[in-house]
């Protein structure tokens, strides 16, 4: 299910490239735009989006006073405070009102990737686990093993290839491939295909079984991780 996600921004030029961001992070749509703060408040109670990135700098009522009326008038949206205020109160205040993360103008779309990312994997914590284990509030509390940061691709791989292989996994839908399917998807060699599922396997974006034919040698045959898909975005 996507998440979906209210801009909150009077700035129509900001507003339009947040949204932008929104549409290029795997899971996530955006469910409109509100530039006053009155605007916010209707269309998080009446639309419920998931999620709201709130800018502090409004005109009439600062995010901080939106959110803490969300709070109070029974919005369960999460709010990312987004703002070029970066003083210790306003980081503060936000926290203490519920705030999942804060950016500070401006920013590279890959923390902005990073802080959906972090979101979606909390979402799935919490819609999926039932008992917990210390481990894993630790792991959603601290990022200890979950939104990893971006990372640079092995040597001898390249962002470009990565995106083609990619695109050839997602056109196979939930049906297992061979490296020789990319490679004939793709007309990459499947030697050079072979690298790129080894990475995404290394990464939890993969699984393998190996297949035994009728003939021939055996077969090694992939799967995505459904779970973890969003990850891609991290490499390419």
């Amino acid at each position: 299910m996507m998440i979906r996600v209210l801009i909150a921004e009077d700035d129509p030029m900001v507003a339009e490239l947040n949204r932008r961001y929104v549409e290029s992070v795997a899971g996530f749509e955006p469910a409109g735009t509100a530039s006053m703060p009155e605007e916010v408040l209707a269309k998080a109670l009446a639309d419920k989006p998931d999620l709201i990135l709130l800018d502090i700098y409004m005109p009439g009522m600062t995010g901080l006073q939106v959110l803490e009326k969300l709070r109070t008038s029974g919005s369960r949206a999460d709010v990312i405070m987004i703002s070029a205020a970066n003083d210790m109160h306003s980081v503060q205040k936000a926290m203490q009102l519920g705030a999942v993360d804060y950016l500070i103008k401006p920013f590279h779309f890959e923390r902005f990737q990073q802080a959906l990312l972090a979101y979606a994997q909390r979402r799935r914590f919490f819609n999926e686990s039932a008992d917990m284990k210390q481990s894993d509030i630790d792991a959603m509390l601290f990022h200890t093993e979950q939104a990893l940061p971006p990372r640079e691709l092995p040597k001898g791989l390249t962002k470009e290839t990565l995106s083609i292989v990619w695109g050839a996994i997602n056109e196979a839908g939930q049906e297992d491939f061979s490296a020789e399917d990319i490679a004939f998807a793709t007309g990459v060699s499947r030697v050079s295909v072979r690298k790129y599922l080894s990475f995404l396997q290394e990464t939890g974006l993969l699984t393998s079984d190996v297949s035994y034919g009728s003939v021939g040698r055996p077969q090694s045959r992939y799967q995505v991780q459904e779970s973890e898909k969003d990850r891609i975005f991290l490499y390419i």
